[in-house]
């Protein structure tokens, strides 16, 4: 299973983003989106069961809002009011864990 994570980039504090993740055959798993910011460990953000129930760490509840869309096998993350402590590269998987870690999606958010 590959998940790919994109859509990252350079945005300023207080911009939006929005990343994608396709996940062909393990989307009715729980799904979750994570970051690792420089020196800190992988931490989740966010989860969404296959039920649509959603889960948000306190630093961004209220800013992200987690999604699936069946028919295109693909998870997003909607990253509104971004501030310069959301860099990071944001990554996939399911919650918890099953599946090798992909490439990731650097987001920074820098004036």
């Amino acid at each position: 299973v590959q998940l790919q994570a994109s859509g990252g980039g350079l945005v300023q504090p207080g911009g939006s983003l929005r990343l994608s993740c396709t996940a062909s055959r393990i989307m009715f798993n729980v799904m979750g989106w994570y970051r690792q910011a420089p020196g800190k460990q992988r931490e989740l953000v966010s989860s969404i069961t296959a039920g649509g129930s959603t889960n948000y760490a306190d630093s961004v509840k209220g800013r992200f809002t987690i999604s699936k869309d069946y028919a295109k096998n693909t998870m997003y993350l909607q990253m509104n009011s971004l501030k310069p402590e959301d860099t990071a590269v944001y990554y996939c998987n399911t919650e918890p864990v099953l599946y090798v870690w992909g490439q990731g999606t650097q987001v920074t958010v820098s004036s």
